[in-house]
């Protein structure tokens, strides 16, 4: 695949990002597109390596056909390209900006630290494909007469819907926000992925029969079970919402939120909607001027970082209980699986200060707002360190620790209430849906996504939405059209 030699001969070379310095001055999308002659380069470095462990178990959830695609970007058939690409992936734009790229993690190339730039060409050719007009709706050619219900407009179930649209089937998938996209829309700074993206999705999927109602919170102003009346299956792609509880003292004062309502008021004010949110209600919450603190490591975390950063913050200091990881991973013992390792975000780059193997112990505060957050050093086993305290300044604490579930105010609590809906206690209490087809114990009802397996990544709710669109079609019509 690619170029026989392209890998010897080519430097690695990714997007390149505008500096700090300009980019916290705003919230759009900083990376600097690569030409397409440098792309089909980059293309011609994926090797003939005999396994491509870039796809499978140890590379991309979706399965996507990296060298088969990679050669035809080498070879100039973008065309063909986004036609392969499209077989396995329906948003590759959506992947190719905030998928962490598991795949190239596992590229053969990743044993030298120099992997295919995998994520790179994804999204150059998911760009290109719509400069050329080739992403436009694609309506099925007959209908099947079958009525299909998607709970959460997210990635997973954005992708069931298509899937099912294109089946044949009359599609309708209900969003309690005023907005198509889920926490793709209203979780991920626009700095990541600005949200016209969706509005292009949202609108090819509409030309293909998919309808959208908005503004509807399934399970409160409409319940399952006349849902499941209506239609001939429902799917539920809920995410998995319930911030993890941190149980810190102090975590009631004045200026120490979850994450969430904060990444989700900024989004709908540079969306121009109202700040307020159906599940993230919460007082204006603003970083400008503020010294901040973010509790947690993840990619949540981050994004809070760099939002602070843009709205004008004086300091952020990120605080992550895990020790330091080496900056470089054991790659024998190691690849091809995802690798600990030292990562530097983006938004980490900009200027946060961020301190390793440090419990938060308590949030302070004088007269009920926060003023500081208490801290000390951990062992290995995560104990307090006695003697090693000290205090970080903070106007404003973010916590940021991962998700526990799907809300408590929705479709889960009707399910489990009424519908004595079977729970996989295993899974953060998740809606019970066995891998194969994504029945649960309810008739007619379907799981996927996060909701199902719990929190997870963009390209993990994708491939879930495929699959159980996939048995939804084979449901209703005894086989199915749609790609495995």
């Amino acid at each position: 695949m690619g170029k026989v030699t392209g890998f010897l001969e080519i430097d690695r070379q990714v997007h390149k990002y505008q500096p700090a310095s300009d980019r916290i001055r705003h919230f759009r999308e900083f990376t600097l597109p690569m030409s397409d002659k440098e792309v089909e380069k980059q293309a011609a470095r994926c090797m003939d390596c005999g396994i491509p462990y870039c796809h499978g178990p140890t590379g991309c959830p979706v399965h996507n056909q990296i060298p088969d695609w990679n050669d035809l970007v080498y070879n100039g058939d973008w065309d063909n390209a986004i036609r392969n690409l499209h077989s396995t992936n329906n948003f590759p734009e959506f992947t190719g900006r905030i998928c962490p790229a598991p795949c190239e993690e596992a590229c053969t190339l990743n044993l030298e630290d120099i992997p295919v730039a995998i994520k790179t060409i994804e999204q150059a050719i998911a760009d290109k494909a719509y400069e050329t007009g080739h992403i436009r709706p694609y309506p099925p050619e007959k209908k099947t007469g079958k009525r299909v219900a998607v709970i959460g407009s997210g990635p997973a179930g954005m992708a069931a819907a298509q899937q099912l649209g294109r089946a044949g089937h009359d599609v309708h998938v209900y969003e309690r926000e005023s907005r198509p996209g889920g926490l793709m829309r209203y979780g991920i700074p626009d700095f990541k992925i600005e949200k016209h993206y969706i509005d292009r999705r949202i609108e090819q999927m509409q030309g293909e029969g998919v309808s959208f109602h908005c503004g509807i919170n399934v399970g409160v102003d409409k319940p399952v079970a006349e849902l499941l009346a209506e239609y001939d299956a429902v799917l539920y792609c809920g995410g998995s919402e319930t911030p993890r509880p941190a149980n810190i003292p102090g975590d009631d004062l004045d200026g120490v939120h979850d994450a969430m309502p904060y990444l989700v008021q900024q989004n709908k004010r540079i969306g121009g909607e109202p700040i307020q949110s159906v599940a993230w209600p919460s007082p204006p919450i603003v970083a400008g001027g503020q010294h901040v603190v973010v509790v947690g490591g993840g990619d949540t975390a981050s994004d809070c970082v760099g939002t602070a950063f843009r709205q004008g913050a004086v300091r952020v200091t990120q605080l992550d209980i895990r020790p330091q990881p080496p900056e470089k991973e054991d790659k024998l013992s190691v690849w091809p699986y995802w690798a600990t390792k030292m990562r530097t975000s983006s938004s980490q780059a900009e200027g946060a200060e961020r301190e390793f193997q440090v419990a938060t112990l308590e949030f302070i505060g004088e007269d009920g707002a926060l003023t500081g957050v208490k801290c000390c050093e951990v062992d290995e086993r995560r104990k307090p360190i006695a003697g090693t305290e000290f205090v970080i300044r903070a106007d404003l604490a973010f916590i940021a620790i991962g998700f526990a579930g799907p809300a408590s105010v929705g479709p889960v609590s009707e399910l489990a209430g009424q519908m004595k809906i079977a729970i996989d206690s295993r899974r953060s209490n998740n809606v019970k849906a066995n891998d194969r087809d994504y029945k649960t114990s309810v008739e007619k009802l379907y799981a996927a996504g996060d909701v199902r397996r719990g929190q997870s990544l963009v390209v993990w709710a994708i491939r879930e939405g495929r699959q159980a669109a996939r048995s939804i079609d084979e449901a209703l019509m005894g086989s199915s059209v749609l790609p495995r």
